[in-house]
């Protein structure tokens, strides 16, 4: 069966069995009449959520023993006297077996559901972000850049089902994901976590992935097969100022409205049950702290009806780091008040004893703890844990089965991004000899990224070595007689993520001598969160000297890019004969990179960021049109330059695509009429290939200064040799709109610029409105 139709296949199988399943619900009376049994300490347990190494036997609470067993003991204290609802994470920071999940997860519920006055079942959240990464054996996917630069939504909502249905086969219902937050800023380590620098692509991936996450939106519940989705990391939690994680951000209102609310109001829209919430500060005040943006903005004007749930240890960050709350008792005030409900403590019962004396001291409102509770157990009520808290393992059949692990290829294939093809140097002959050098060569760690099997990755070698590095997938394609292998330059795994060694740059020249190509793989070891900040966002030294010396060989130098974040290439790039962006590809990543390079696929993939060319110049395509201006006449010439390296979207094929006859309905618009826009794609070269068809949009003239343009539109189309098709969009007049001095949504009269490949057409809209949003 060829990779096309299994997919098709995969998608029609994955609808039929999940739609079967059924969930068991109390009624929203049952749940409130529960709430009034609750004693104060019950109801701010509920509110509590700690790790699973303080539960377990061990050195003390951060640290567990091998083989894993619950402290009997301390799971009392835990469930039993401090009433707490919910437990995360994995213990020792290390991925468990399916069996191992469900015999801790299973006694966990068992205590709650014999030892405790209510009965009322823990709910278990994990970081499952591509696929279930703290599950052995289970279906990796790539990165969520890496699901953003396939620009099919469809993919990512399956990719979505698939870590849903294997979330749940861990017996884990809750998962805090996706991410949301915008990769503007290519120094954040966290941008590879993201969908990318734009918010109408991370609306539409962020809509997708809850949908696959939780199933249907209209139902009351969520079944056996899918899991609770919590949104992250409510807001603007990517661009703080200089670049590094957790560290204070200048966002002005017009920018939070137009850039960073979309994507999550979109998400709630779909039916998210969860949200998490900004670990930093926006315009000096903590996010965990802040009313307006909790109550004002999330719970009141997005209304949003599910549990709002801090970040790691962020309540104690009020007092510890950012230094708003002179005690940690005054932090739980700020933050509850602010509209937290559950707290990620994550190592101790502090949080319980403050909230219940604050409660007594009439300094937290019962209301606000009645709330808070109601949202916990309506959640959990969602997912059926009263009916049942722990589905049996035969249930799941389907995990890390073919069917997922040909998906997960596939995604991988429409991800993975040609930048360049010099000379049409790509596809390779397998007749030509290959060195495969560099440090990201021969590394599974490299090609999953943090969040894999554990925090920062660093634990991947010891779960994947069945899957395929680069080296070991080029090798399958040739032969081993026809690939020599030199890294040159390797990563220190027990150091710091940036750190290299083994520096031998003049044994991978040497081997470069009797070979026809060299593929070079370079970026960056695995990283996430505050261990991912950097200094010098060019790639290393180490790896640019590589880079260098091979080049002197004469021989045409493919590079592949293997990295969270655009790291600068501008050095060495001139070098190159072909660059190929894989980013974070997950485990099946080296196999469809190896496919595309031999052509047994096309490339299909688009940059969703813009890769910048110098540090000094990191400019998203959205820029406002000052940035890039031409020289002024007179004495004061100035002028400025928008340099980059390549442009947001881009992405090249084995194929050849022309854009023609872009057409609108009419020329003239009212503010209430759809504007129907279709443009014709020919694919002129010899091979099947799909093309993403971008419509962008320009309000020529404005009150305040307008982007230069802004995507709405975008389709992923497959099309034969030789033939065409018209592909159609149709825009609604708030799609022209933007965020004026007023902090308004309005559409101005006047002309805008339609603009699609290298054609465009101006239509007319009649008047001014301001958009109900």
């Amino acid at each position: 069966m060829s990779h096309c139709k299994l997919y098709i296949f995969i998608l029609i199988a994955l609808v039929c069995n999940f739609s079967k399943s059924q969930t068991v619900t109390y009624s929203n009376a049952e749940i409130r009449s529960l709430i009034e049994k609750m004693t104060i300490e019950e109801k701010v347990g509920q509110m509590a959520q700690i790790t699973l190494d303080v539960i377990t036997k061990g050195k003390n609470e951060m640290e567990s023993d091998e083989p894993l067993e619950l402290d009997p003991a301390l799971v009392k204290k835990a469930i039993v006297d401090y009433k707490i609802g919910s437990v995360l994470n994995t213990a020792n920071n290390r991925a468990r077996t399916r069996d191992k999940w469900h015999e801790v997860i299973g006694q966990l519920q068992q205590v709650a559901k014999e030892d405790t006055r209510l009965k009322i079942p823990i709910l278990y959240g994990i970081d499952a972000i591509h696929g279930t990464t703290y599950t052995a054996g289970a279906t990796f996917f790539p990165q969520q850049i890496g699901l953003a630069a396939t620009w099919n939504p469809e993919i990512a909502k399956t990719a979505a089902e698939i870590t849903a249905y294997e979330t749940r086969a861990s017996g884990i219902p809750w998962n805090f994901s996706p991410v949301l937050d915008l990769g503007r800023d290519p120094r954040f380590p966290r941008i590879w976590e993201s969908f990318g620098e734009d918010p109408y692509l991370a609306s539409v991936f962020g809509e997708k992935m809850v949908m696959g996450y939780e199933g249907n939106k209209s139902s009351t519940a969520i079944d056996k097969f899918h899991v609770s989705s919590c949104l992250k990391h409510f807001l603007g939690y990517s661009v703080p100022t200089n670049g590094k994680d957790r560290t204070p951000a200048i966002i002005s209102n017009i920018q939070l409205e137009e850039l960073h609310i979309p994507p999550f109001q979109r998400a709630i829209e779909a039916g998210a049950s969860s949200i998490m919430i900004n670990s930093g500060i926006i315009n000096g005040v903590p996010v965990h702290a802040n009313k307006e943006l909790l109550t004002g903005l999330l719970k009141e004007r997005l209304n949003f009806k599910g549990l709002v749930v801090t970040d790691w240890k962020d309540i104690e960050n009020l007092h510890e780091r950012d230094k708003v709350a002179a005690t940690m008792k005054e932090a739980v005030m700020m933050s509850v008040n602010a509209g937290v409900d559950m707290s990620m403590i994550p190592y101790n019962f502090d949080f319980c004893k403050h909230l219940v004396e604050l409660v007594n001291e009439g300094k937290v409102d019962m209301s606000r703890i009645d709330d808070a509770v109601e949202r916990i157990l309506n959640l959990k009520n969602k997912l059926g844990l009263f009916d049942v808290s722990l589905f049996a393992k035969a249930e799941y059949p389907k995990f890390a089965s073919t069917e997922f692990q040909e998906m997960a290829y596939q995604a991988s294939l429409e991800s993975i991004t040609l930048l360049k093809n010099e000379n049409a140097i790509l596809p390779l002959s397998k007749s030509k000899k290959v060195l495969v050098a560099g440090p990201n060569s021969n590394s599974m760690r490299t090609l999953n990224g943090g969040w894999s099997y554990s925090w920062q990755g660093e634990k991947v070698e010891e779960f994947a070595q069945g899957y395929n590095t680069i080296l070991e997938a080029i090798t399958n394609q040739l032969g081993a007689d026809n690939v020599i292998h030199k890294e040159g330059v390797s990563y220190d795994h027990e150091g710091k993520y940036w750190e290299e060694k083994d520096i031998d740059i003049n044994a991978a020249v040497e081997a470069s001598q009797t070979v026809d190509v060299i593929i070079l793989c370079l970026g960056e070891n695995s990283y996430t969160e505050k261990p991912g900040d950097l200094h010098d966002l060019e790639i290393s030294q180490n790896q640019i000297d590589l880079a260098k010396a091979l080049a002197k060989t004469g021989k045409p130098m493919v590079l592949v890019l293997n990295e969270g974040r655009p790291r600068l290439i501008g050095e060495i790039e001139p070098h190159m004969s072909a660059i190929i962006q894989t980013y974070l590809p997950g485990n099946y990543g080296a196999d469809a990179l190896a496919t595309l390079l031999y052509g047994e696929a096309n490339f299909s993939g688009k940059l969703p960021y813009t890769y910048p060319l110098y540090s000094n110049s990191l400019v998203n395509y959205n820029y406002k049109p000052s940035e890039s201006q031409n020289k002024m006449d007179g004495v004061y010439d100035y002028e400025s330059d928008f340099a980059i390296q390549y442009p947001f979207g881009y992405g090249l094929s084995y194929t050849t695509f022309d854009y023609s006859d872009l057409r609108t309905d009419k020329n003239d618009y009212d503010v209430d009429d759809e504007i129907k826009v279709s443009v014709k794609v020919t694919n002129t070269g010899n091979r099947v290939g799909k093309e993403v068809v971008q419509l962008y949009t320009s309000d020529l003239y404005a009150s305040i200064t307008p982007d230069t343009k802004r995507l709405k539109r975008f389709k992923k189309v497959e099309i034969k040799p030789g033939e065409s098709q018209r592909v159609e969009f149709i825009l609604k007049a708030e799609d022209l709109a933007f965020v004026n001095q007023n902090l308004q949504w309005t559409v101005e009269q006047g002309d805008f610029e339609i603009v699609i490949s290298d054609h465009s057409k101006t239509i007319n809209l009649s008047k001014t409105e301001t958009i109900t949003n």
